[in-house]
């Protein structure tokens, strides 16, 4: 918490995917009082993944998910702890790991703490740079592979790949007034309630 007035930290994230080139990334500003299971709504709707495919962070060694889908029996529940319960300092590094099969990998950084803004709406996403993946598209490697075809008319994948995923799809392209828009319809809710670590 800030202690000048109580209210909470505000972290800077960058949620950059790993191995993408050129790389892909969104840079949100989310309150310590969010809980790792919004976290996980926030980078969904950021990124443009549909939330098909289970998930997991590994923040400081330890494991948050859903402990419904735990194997291993050593996961902590997501929903129970926030942010704030790491003090994560400027710099702090985790990651987020979204379907196993794929293995799509975030590096999230801590690049700012900052004061809470009465006057902002959280979350919200301030930088966005290119289009998320198409949902299962093979990883990175596939996803290399997929670019490759549908930029290539004489490519032998190219007008399967362009049925697959629509004409409309420009890996360059993001829409940060989108994601605000459906952030703003899901966490409505944080504009009127501070709650307390």
């Amino acid at each position: 918490m800030s202690p000048q007035n109580s209210l909470p930290d505000v972290y800077q994230l960058k949620i950059s995917l790993q191995g993408a080139k050129p790389p892909i990334w969104r840079r949100v500003l989310a309150p310590a009082t969010m809980s790792f299971s919004e976290l996980h709504d926030v980078i969904q709707i950021a990124m443009g993944w549909f939330e098909s495919h289970l998930h997991e962070f590994k923040v400081a060694n330890q494991s948050l998910g859903d402990p419904e889908w735990d194997e291993m029996g050593d996961m902590i529940d997501e929903g129970s702890v926030r942010l704030g319960n790491f003090v994560f300092p400027e710099g702090a590094r985790f990651l987020y790991i979204y379907d196993f099969g794929d293995w799509w990998e975030h590096l999230i950084e801590v690049e700012k703490v900052l004061p809470y803004d009465k006057e902002q709406i959280y979350p919200v996403c301030t930088q966005a740079k290119r289009a998320c993946p198409p949902e299962d598209v093979g990883g990175i490697w596939g996803y290399e592979e997929f670019l490759a075809a549908i930029g290539d008319k004489n490519h032998p994948d190219h007008a399967d790949m362009l049925e697959w995923v629509g004409d409309d799809f420009d890996p360059a392209s993001v829409d940060i007034n989108g994601i605000n828009t459906e952030l703003g319809n899901e966490y409505y809710s944080m504009r009127w309630t501070l709650r307390k670590l």
